[in-house]
């Protein structure tokens, strides 16, 4: 079988790929104002993207969340020039392993469990992912646990401010099937 030259691949996009797409820009914005805020302890961020999650997460789905999450880690390393730096690899393993968090969290009950609560999960997974990564590779001394208060604190402020700010942002943007 040949293929003509005047012959093309047309890919459809459905109305889920486009949310998704656009959740994702959106999150790698928050990421590059992120990046531009001064900060009180180094690799300490107010975390904004990860508000797009949380929305992703209650509107789209878990595996919608997984693609803006990821979309973003690639998106952002590639316009900040860090593509397979220690950050870009800290910030994959902070996402990844607050996924790992928020995959059996996003079934627990929602009247008990809300934005809030899942943004604390997510922002203590991120943190601990980025700690373990730390210490098995760039500091492989238990000196590293020293910034774990730290590093605790923000997430629990960041995890609080983002959860609150996912919640309103929930309560104004109707839910839509998908």
């Amino acid at each position: 079988m040949t293929v003509s030259v005047s012959e093309r691949l047309t890919l459809a996009a459905r109305p889920l790929d486009r949310q998704v797409a656009s959740l994702s820009a959106l999150a790698i914005v928050l990421v590059l104002i992120d990046a531009a805020l001064p900060t009180p302890l180094p690799g300490v961020k107010p975390g904004l993207a990860n508000i797009v999650t949380l929305l992703a997460l209650y509107r789209l789905g878990f595996a919608a969340a997984v693609w803006v999450s990821l979309l973003r880690v690639l998106g952002a390393a590639l316009l900040m020039g860090s593509m397979l730096t220690p950050g870009f690899f800290l910030s994959l393993a902070g996402a990844l392993a607050s996924l790992m968090l928020l995959a059996p969290a996003s079934r627990l009950p929602r009247r008990l469990f809300g934005p809030v609560s899942l943004s604390l999960i997510a922002a203590y997974g991120h943190i601990g992912g980025q700690l373990l990564l730390a210490r098995l590779w760039l500091i492989p001394s238990d000196g590293i646990l020293y910034f774990v208060p730290a590093f605790a604190l923000a997430a629990l402020i960041t995890g609080t401010v983002n959860g609150l700010l996912a919640a309103r942002l929930l309560w104004r943007w109707p839910s839509t099937p998908h």
